[in-house]
C-alpha cells in the first residue's frame, strides 16, 4: 500500500456554529475518503485524520480557508496501513474535558517552550533563569506506564478531569521550579498550563507540540524512556515515529 499522511491538530477557538461546522466538515473529509475523528466544541477543534496525502493536503487547504483555522499547528508523518477504521464527527462540551468552567483557553495560549529549548534545559539542568525543571505528565497513567520522560512527576491520572483536584494536592512540589507540562500531541498539557498559572503556580510551560512534536524534532528523543501511546490502531509509536509492528515511519 501507498504511504498515508496522518495528521493531528487542535486549537482552542470561539466556535458558535459547531453543529452547522459538524455537518461541513463530515461532508469534506468524507469525499476525501479520510478517516479518523474531529471534535468540536465550543471552545475549540481536535483533530486525528488519515488518508491519502494529496487528499488530506486538500482537506488541510480546505479548513485553513476558514480564518479560526488558518494557523491550525498540524503534526503530521507518514504510516503504511490505516491508524483509523472510520471517520467520526462529533460534538462535545470540551475538546479535551477537564470539567472546570474557570478555565478558557480560547482567550489565550498557555506560554511554550519547543522541543530544542526543552532539550537543552534537560542536557543544562536548569532553565535559562536558573530555575530546576519538573516535567509534568498529564497523560493518564497507562500511558505514562508505556513511557515518560526521565524523573517526570506523575500524579497516576485516571482520567484529564482529575487534573484540577491533583494539583491542588501536588502544587507544593512545583514551588520555586519551572514546570513543563506535556502530553501526546499538546492538547491536555495546554490547558493543563493554564489552570495552573490560573491558580498561582508562577513559571510554567507546555511543551510546544508535545510528545509527538519532540519525536518530530529531535532524533532519538534524548531524555525520553519508552513509547508513546496514540488512540488509534497504532497503538503506541516509537521516538521514530513507528508502530512496533510495521516499519519506520516518514516524517512527513
Amino acid at each position: 500500500m501507498t504511504d498515508l499522511a496522518v495528521i493531528a491538530a487542535y486549537r482552542f477557538v470561539d466556535i458558535s456554529d459547531a453543529p452547522a461546522l459538524r455537518g461541513r466538515l463530515h461532508e469534506t473529509a468524507q469525499a476525501a475518503d479520510l478517516k479518523g475523528t474531529i471534535l468540536l466544541a465550543s471552545e475549540g477543534i481536535n483533530l486525528s485524520l488519515a488518508g491519502v496525502p494529496a487528499a488530506v493536503a486538500g482537506w488541510l487547504d480546505r479548513l485553513q480557508q476558514d480564518p479560526r483555522f488558518s494557523d491550525l499547528d498540524i503534526k503530521q508523518h507518514r504510516c503504511t496501513s490505516w491508524p483509523f477504521a472510520r471517520l467520526k464527527v462529533k460534538l462535545k462540551r470540551e475538546i479535551i474535558r477537564m470539567n472546570e468552567a474557570g478555565v478558557r483557553p480560547q482567550g489565550r495560549r498557555a506560554p511554550a517552550v519547543a522541543p530544542e529549548t526543552l532539550h537543552r534545559w534537560l542536557e543544562q539542568g536548569h532553565c535559562d533563569e536558573g530555575r530546576p525543571v519538573v516535567m509534568l505528565d498529564t497523560r493518564n497513567d497507562f500511558e505514562v506506564n508505556e513511557g515518560r520522560f526521565e524523573n517526570a512527576q506523575d500524579w497516576r491520572l485516571t482520567r484529564f478531569g482529575e487534573f484540577p483536584a491533583l494539583l491542588a494536592q501536588h502544587q507544593d512540589s512545583l514551588s520555586g521550579k519551572t514546570v513543563v507540562s506535556y502530553c501526546t500531541g499538546g492538547i491536555r498539557c495546554e490547558k493543563a498550563a493554564l489552570w495552573m498559572a490560573q491558580n498561582g503556580v508562577e513559571h510554567v510551560h507546555q511543551l510546544d507540540g508535545g510528545i509527538l512534536r519532540y519525536f518530530e524534532q529531535l532524533p532519538d528523543a534524548p531524555h525520553w524512556q519508552g513509547r508513546c501511546v496514540v488512540f488509534d490502531e497504532r497503538q503506541s509509536l516509537g521516538p521514530d515515529l513507528a508502530p512496533a509492528s510495521t516499519g519506520k515511519a516518514v516524517t512527513a
